[in-house]
């Protein structure tokens, strides 16, 4: 069994290299709007050779760096993702249990490395009065390889994720993220044209 899951509520949006993010500050019940703090992700991430995972829209990686660090699997959900985390291990082999669970879409096939994703994240965490975390605001530089193809790209995008302090209906929810989604729009911000770093580091 995983190690833990969550559901992950996010939007991506692709910005310019002048951008600077909005005070959201009053957006919902945003009351604080941290200071941001840095991480360094290295990502490589996992499938077939012929992408059986991507057809089924899951993606499979092992990153080291930041929070999270470990091995996740991305499940999509009725609303939003379902992450699965398995601890990090020493190599690029994934957990025995990790190919178990998705030995229905994979098989006994090999997980080979078709992406390396490198980001430097500033990550701004937003809390409502009472000091509950509502959402995270992250800003990205992206560089990614593609190695089936050997191609590379460089990009940056911020995301929007809720946290555990979010509004507790799918209803509010979706407003609170449309009132940021407003803000950050008015800053030089556009929708994301790729729904994950994977699919553009693949070019999908």
């Amino acid at each position: 069994m995983p190690h833990h899951s969550q559901t992950e509520i996010e939007r991506k949006y692709d910005v310019d290299a002048e951008a600077r993010h909005p005070l959201l500050v009053g957006v919902g019940a945003v009351a604080v709007q941290g200071e941001p703090e840095r991480h360094e992700l290295v990502a490589t991430y996992f499938d077939t050779a012929d992408l059986a995972l991507a057809q089924h829209r899951t993606a499979v990686r092992v990153r080291r760096g930041g929070h999270d660090a470990g091995w996740h699997v991305k499940l999509p959900a009725d609303e939003g993702r379902t992450e699965l985390h398995w601890e990090l291990t020493d190599g690029d082999e994934p957990p025995a249990e990790l190919r178990a669970y998705l030995r229905e879409v994979i098989g006994d096939e090999p997980l080979i490395p078709i992406a390396l994703v490198t980001n430097h994240r500033d990550s701004v965490l937003l809390q409502d009065a009472a000091g509950f975390e509502v959402a995270e605001l992250t800003d990205d530089h992206v560089h990614s390889e593609n190695l089936r193809t050997g191609g590379a790209q460089e990009w940056r995008e911020w995301e929007v994720e809720l946290l555990s302090g979010a509004p507790d209906t799918r209803q509010r929810r979706t407003a609170l993220l449309d009132e940021i989604e407003e803000r950050l729009l008015a800053a030089g911000a556009r929708p994301s044209a790729s729904s994950s770093k994977l699919q553009r580091a693949l070019g999908l």
